[in-house]
C-alpha cells in the first residue's frame, strides 16, 4: 500500500532575481521536470512522466565506445559532425523515410534534438515573428520559440480530430508575420501521428505562404500501425523543411546528447555558425556510439518498438476499462486520457494523485491550451509497474471521483 506524502512547494527568490533576462524570468519552469522532481528518492511512487525509454542502451553500442575511449578518441569532431556519422544518417533516414540528403552539407550533429530546435529557432526567429506551433505540443516549443525572440500562436490539433493539425486550423492561424511553422508527429504528448493525406493540404497552405517547417521527427521509428511520413517527403517541401531527430528514443541513448537537422543546406549553414560558437561540436563518445546503433542496432531498435507497441495495448485498455476515454496513441509511448468527465483540472488532479496513490503523471495544461482536461502518462515503463499504476489510478478514481 502506498504511503501519503505531504506535497509542500518551495519558491525561491533572490535579491539579484531583477538582473536576470525578462524573457528568462518570465517562462515557467518545466512542468514534466516539476512532476518529475517531486519523485526523485521515493521508491514507493510509480513515475509515468518522464518520456524515456526505461532500457539501457544496447550492450555492442556501449561496447563501442568504451573501446573508442580506450583508442584515446577524446577530441573534438568537425563542428558539423564525424563525416561517418552524417554519412550513416542519410543512408538510414533515406532506406527508412524515403528521405534524401548530401551528408556534406544538409547534415548537422547537434547535442541531442534539443539543440538542433534550439539552433533552428535562433537562426530564424527575428523579434516579431510568428512562430505558429500546434496545441497539445511538446512543452520546450513554446519557451525555447519564446526565448529567440518568436510571437507564439497555439493552433488547436482537436482531441475530435484525432489530435492532428489541420489545414482549416493552420489557415486560420496564418497572418503577414507568419514565419515558422513547428510540427512533432509521432506527437508528443498524445501519441497522433499525420499520414500523406493529412500533409497534403498543410503542405500547400505552407508553400503558398513562404513558411519554413521545423518537423521534430524524434518518435519517426516509433510508429505503430503505419509507415512514418515526414511532411519533408512531400513535392516542393524538403528545400522549406528543417528535419530535426536524434537517437534518444528509438535506441535509448537518452543521455549520450546526439542528435541531428537535416534539410536546405543554406538554412543549416546558418544553424552551424550559431553551433560553431556555442556547442561546437557533439560529444565525440556519443557520435561513436551514434554509428555504431545505425550500423548494427536496427534490431534492437524493433525489438524495443515491440516492447512499447505491446505495453500500449495494456496501458490503454486499461485505462479504458477504469473509465477513462483514452485516444488510440499511433506513435510515440505516451497515453493522453481524459479526465474532463471529473470537472477536475488537469494540474489538481495529477498533484493529488501523486501525493495519495504515488502514481506521477504529468497535466495536459502544460503542453498547451489544447491540453487541458487530459493527463501524459508515459507507457515507457515495465509491464508490473504500468499494471501496478493502473491499479493505483482505479482505487484513487473510486474514492475521489
Amino acid at each position: 500500500m502506498y504511503k501519503k506524502q505531504p506535497f509542500l512547494p518551495q519558491e525561491h527568490t533572490s535579491l539579484l532575481s531583477e538582473r536576470i533576462a525578462p524573457r528568462v524570468r518570465e517562462i515557467a519552469p518545466s512542468g514534466i521536470r516539476a512532476f518529475f522532481d517531486l519523485t526523485a528518492g521515493n521508491n514507493e511512487i510509480i513515475s509515468l512522466g518522464v518520456g524515456e525509454p526505461d532500457f539501457t542502451t544496447p550492450e555492442h553500442i556501449r561496447a563501442a565506445c568504451i573501446r573508442a575511449l580506450e583508442r584515446g578518441e577524446t577530441m573534438y569532431t568537425p563542428n558539423a559532425g564525424l563525416p561517418e556519422l552524417r554519412a550513416e544518417i542519410a543512408r538510414y533516414l533515406q532506406e527508412s523515410f524515403g528521405l534524401e540528403y548530401h551528408s556534406q552539407d544538409e547534415v548537422i550533429v547537434t547535442v541531442g534534438s534539443s539543440e538542433a530546435l534550439d539552433l533552428a529557432l535562433r537562426a530564424f526567429t527575428a523579434p516579431g515573428d510568428e512562430v505558429i506551433i500546434p496545441s497539445p505540443g511538446y512543452i520546450a516549443y513554446s519557451p525555447i520559440a519564446y526565448l529567440n525572440g518568436g510571437t507564439l500562436v497555439e493552433v488547436e490539433a482537436a482531441a475530435e480530430q484525432g489530435f492532428k493539425l489541420t489545414a482549416e486550423a493552420l489557415e486560420k492561424a496564418i497572418t503577414p508575420r507568419s514565419k515558422l511553422l513547428m510540427v512533432n508527429f509521432p506527437n508528443n504528448p498524445t501519441g497522433a501521428v499525420m499520414t500523406y493525406e493529412d500533409w497534403e493540404p498543410i503542405a500547400e497552405i505552407v508553400k503558398a505562404h513562404n513558411l519554413i517547417v521545423l518537423s521534430d521527427e524524434i518518435y519517426a521509428e516509433l510508429t505503430y500501425d503505419s509507415r512514418h511520413v515526414s511532411i519533408a517527403s512531400l513535392p516542393g517541401m524538403k528545400e522549406r523543411t528543417i528535419v530535426i531527430s536524434g537517437f534518444s528514443k528509438a535506441f535509448a541513448m537518452t543521455g549520450w546528447r546526439v542528435g541531428y537537422a537535416c534539410g536546405n543546406r543554406e538554412l543549416l549553414a546558418a544553424m552551424l555558425k550559431i553551433h560553431q560558437y556555442t556547442a561546437m561540436c557533439a560529444p565525440v563518445l556519443g557520435q561513436i556510439a551514434a554509428v555504431e546503433s545505425l550500423r548494427h542496432g536496427l534490431r534492437d531498435k524493433d525489438y524495443m518498438k515491440e516492447c512499447f507497441r505491446q505495453r500500449r495495448s495494456l496501458f490503454v485498455e486499461g485505462l479504458r476499462s477504469i473509465g477513462l476515454h483514452c485516444h488510440e496513441p499511433q506513435g510515440a509511448f505516451y497515453a493522453f486520457p481524459s479526465i474532463r468527465h471529473t470537472g477536475r483540472k488537469s494540474e489538481d488532479f495529477a498533484l493529488q494523485l501523486l501525493r495519495e496513490a504515488g502514481v506521477a503523471v504529468v497535466p495536459g495544461h502544460v503542453f498547451g491550451k489544447g491540453g487541458e482536461g487530459h493527463l501524459r502518462c508515459s507507457y515507457a515503463a515495465s509491464p508490473a509497474k504500468l499494471a501496478e499504476a493502473l491499479e493505483r489510478l482505479e482505487s484513487f478514481m473510486k474514492v475521489k471521483m
